[in-house]
């Protein structure tokens, strides 16, 4: 009888373990729903949100976008705080990715830079520098992340980001959107702040927060 029980132990930890990572991708899939839906209204609902708009004022719907944002955002941080204590490995990412990953992450801080710094080259040119920002942080981490819950996060934010990058220029073709030239002296200012704040991160924020030291 007790041989019975051994044998039935461990399958019973094995669906509780199976359980638990089921509802751990769950939170991270709905984090991830709510938060990109939030920001998806321009992309599939345009003119319900142009009404939204209008019937409760700019202020009140910036607080329930950001409302729903960070209920979304607190959730994905959540999922994936808990999908990393038992990690699903799909794949093991070569080495050379994690430096791959880091030039491109340095990248994306300059862009993601460029959408903020007035008058810089980098905006004038590509028009909409964070979305690029985004999806070239994405994929930067999908190199490096072999696991289920890095498949699940840093895919959802790069589809989204291609998606909402061709309906932001298909939008400022039909608004014939004109973009002011950039000077030399923002541009140089937008380089600067983003290769700042990604050294701050790379080397002392990512592992900080994230607890993942992206140089060892």
């Amino acid at each position: 009888m007790a041989s019975q029980y051994n044998v039935a132990l461990p399958f019973s930890e094995a669906r509780n373990r199976s359980g638990a990572r089921q509802e751990t991708m769950t939170v991270l899939i709905l984090g991830l729903i709510i938060f990109l839906g939030a920001h998806s209204t321009r992309i599939v609902a345009e003119g319900w949100r142009t009404a939204q708009l209008k019937r409760l004022g700019a202020g009140p719907w910036k607080g329930i976008y950001s409302l729903v944002s960070l209920a979304g955002f607190g959730l994905i941080v959540w999922g994936f705080g808990l999908a990393r204590q038992e990690p699903v490995v799909l794949w093991v990412s070569p080495a050379a990715t994690r430096h791959l990953a880091a030039l491109l992450t340095l990248i994306a801080f300059v862009l993601l830079a460029a959408a903020y710094v007035p008058r810089n080259a980098i905006k004038s040119r590509l028009h909409h520098p964070m979305i690029l920002g985004v999806k070239v942080w994405a994929f930067a981490h999908l190199l490096a992340n072999g696991r289920l819950a890095g498949l699940l996060l840093f895919g959802a934010f790069l589809g989204w980001a291609v998606v909402c990058f061709i309906a932001a220029r298909k939008r400022d073709r039909a608004a014939l959107t004109q973009y002011p030239a950039g000077t030399a002296g923002a541009t140089a200012a937008t380089v600067a702040i983003g290769v700042a704040v990604w050294a701050l991160f790379a080397f002392w924020l990512h592992g900080l927060l994230i607890g993942v030291r992206p140089f060892g």
